[in-house]
């Protein structure tokens, strides 16, 4: 699919109006390329409060049962599909043509020790893959939202988990001091309780000889630790195969290192033997009918990097077949790989191991943010891009990557401008932001928008700090936070259209979907550096051939400077911002003069 998107790109229409007709024809959405996307991300427990009577999940009791609690950021706060549905017309004028909807699966409704019991707010505790979890609705509420985004012309990505389901297994043997991983090497498949235990499973050939003969003799799973599946919870997963031991992994909880990178217990959680045929199959029929029954237009991979690459490779194909039998021809999958040090290699392995598509661009968000807040010079944004040919498809491929400042995991881009920058002014830190969403919005790859980050959320950090509501909330540790361009709070609604942040993402994501050159177009560095300042690019029309000029300045002191541009680019004109002149300073030459934390986009006019 990437290899031919640059033909197919003469022919397909991308714009969408900011504010697109209900009614606008299915087939516009289909005929867009994943690069053609303004995603806006959220998780629906967070977002708005459709229908009250859902919040519970259908259960009765306190929170430990129900996980219901408003006022604490750790269980659920009542946000559904149909409060979703009902804020379509928002995200649609924020200029978002694509929604990506946190997990909607069914969870269990709250783990954890006595004391530290949280729930499953968030949808990575997923205990039945073929239904919403109640506390957000049906799936008839589902249909409901993806055919009102589709009216709109716009597309819906679904957040899948196949790493591992809420923590149901238990080990009797699990030590006080945590269930550690027990490798492969000390407790060996064919062993009970390591080397010189008892033998089993004889005849298993080991979990690489992916055969359904091979690992029907794996039929013992206390190999490492001695299984136990509570008794209430014998049946709780669907489909009912979900519920059998030997298809996970049960050698107790990951070190994110080596082989328990990908088989180990993700925090707990229940890690799926992945390599197995049966389960390889059972997530294609999974995933697959959501896509058969409701037609959604991509998947976002949770944990992409913790299941091994065997699977991908049979998984990713099976779906895009699936979603191209159905009528969706640009079916956009693209996987989580956290890295802690946003290496572009590190992603880039993924997509030629794996055969992903396309990952989440850990590397983007990392850089400008430290060229944002003044960490590094521009030449870290220069370097970042550099990388792009070693993404499986090369730099056309990398257009494809979703890009972000901050997300529910790591924090904000408030947060993470505020913590660099204590001293500074809220005028220098809304300055700071606008430019952050400049980039994120006019450079190479898939803007990736995290609901609230157009309202200024910034929180005290990651995770839990950073899943702020955007209807009224009752978390005081929310409330307690000042918003970013506004003197509002998370206290109250938060669907300003006013907002200074809501008002440029909306101008820029507009500019974007109305430019091919902002979406499909090819990208080279004009200019960087080794200390903040001038960071500049030129894009070009795929169709055209018209050069884009687009140029930042992250310095807190105003630049003039004369930057490259093509001979045959004469003259501009000032889409966004501020500093183009209106004609080359001489063949190749145009001058630039920004203001602090300035930007400008310019187009060359036509001869």
């Amino acid at each position: 699919m990437r290899r031919t998107w640059l033909a197919a790109a003469l022919a397909a229409t991308i714009a969408m109006p900011a504010a697109a007709a209900p009614d606008a024809a299915p087939a516009t959405v289909t005929a867009r390329l994943p690069q053609d996307e303004v995603i806006y991300f959220l998780l629906p427990d967070r977002f708005a409060n459709g229908d009250p009577s859902n919040d519970k999940g259908g259960l009765t009791g306190g929170r430990l049962v129900t996980g219901f609690d408003p006022a604490d950021k750790a269980f659920y706060h009542g946000g559904d599909l149909k409060g979703l549905t009902e804020k379509l017309p928002y995200i649609q004028a924020l200029g978002a043509t694509a929604i990506w909807v946190g997990p909607i699966f069914k969870n269990k409704p709250v783990q954890g020790p006595p004391g530290h019991e949280s729930a499953g707010y968030h949808g990575y505790w997923i205990t039945d893959f073929t239904r919403v979890d109640p506390h957000f609705g049906t799936n008839a509420d589902f249909k409901t939202l993806v055919d009102a985004a589709h009216a709109r012309g716009m597309k819906v990505y679904m957040d899948i988990v196949v790493n591992h389901t809420a923590d149901v297994i238990q080990y009797r043997d699990c030590p006080e001091s945590g269930c550690a991983y027990r490798s492969i090497a000390d407790y060996p498949y064919q062993r009970q309780g390591g080397v010189h235990g008892k033998p089993i499973n004889p005849g298993f050939a080991g979990d690489q000889v992916m055969t359904a003969d091979n690992f029907a003799k794996l039929t013992d799973p206390n190999y490492a630790y001695q299984v136990v599946i509570p008794k209430a919870e014998a049946h709780e997963k669907v489909p009912d195969w979900l519920n059998d031991p030997i298809y996970y992994h049960n050698r107790g909880n990951s070190t994110f290192k080596g082989e328990s990178s990908t088989m180990g217990d993700f925090a707990g959680l229940d890690d799926l033997m992945t390599e197995n045929p049966r389960v390889v199959q059972g997530f294609i029929d999974i995933f697959g009918k959501w896509i058969d029954d409701f037609r959604i237009d991509g998947f976002r991979i949770d944990t992409e990097q913790h299941v091994n690459s065997a699977f991908w490779r049979r998984f990713v194909p099976a779906m895009l077949a699936r979603a191209k039998a159905d009528g969706i021809p640009h079916f956009h999958i693209f996987g989580e790989v956290a890295t802690g040090d946003m290496d572009p290699a590190h992603l880039a392995e993924h997509t030629r191991t794996d055969g992903i598509p396309a990952v989440l661009d850990f590397a983007f968000a990392r850089a400008v943010n430290d060229v944002v807040e003044g960490k590094a010079g521009t030449e870290e944004l220069a370097r970042l891009f550099a990388a792009d040919p070693l993404y499986a498809g090369g730099a056309d491929a990398a257009m494809t990557l979703p890009t972000f400042l901050g997300n529910h995991d790591f924090g904000r881009v408030g947060m993470f401008l505020r913590t660099a920058l204590p001293k500074a002014s809220p005028d220098e830190i809304l300055k700071r932001d606008l430019l952050a969403h400049a980039m994120l919005l006019t450079l190479r790859g898939v803007p990736t928008i995290y609901s609230g980050d157009e309202q200024g959320f910034a929180g005290a950090g990651g995770d839990q700090d950073a899943r702020q509501d955007m209807f009224a909330s009752k978390v005081a540790s929310y409330n307690a936070d000042s918003l970013i361009g506004s003197n509002a709070t998370t206290a109250i609604d938060n669907f300003d259209e006013d907002q200074p942040l809501f008002r440029e993402i909306a101008m820029l994501a507009k500019l974007r979907t109305s430019h091919p050159a902002l979406t499909r177009g090819r990208q080279i560095v004009r200019y960087a550096g080794d200390a903040p300042g001038l960071f500049a690019v030129s894009r070009f029309d795929p169709d055209t051939g018209a050069e884009y000029l687009i140029a930042f300045n992250t310095a807190a002191t105003p630049l003039d400077a004369n930057v490259l541009i093509e001979t045959g680019s004469t003259a501009f004109d000032t889409l966004a911002g501020n500093g183009c002149a209106a004609t080359a300073t001489a063949p190749g030459s145009l001058h630039l003069s920004l203001a602090p934390f300035g930007y400008a986009v310019c187009a060359a006019k036509a001869h």
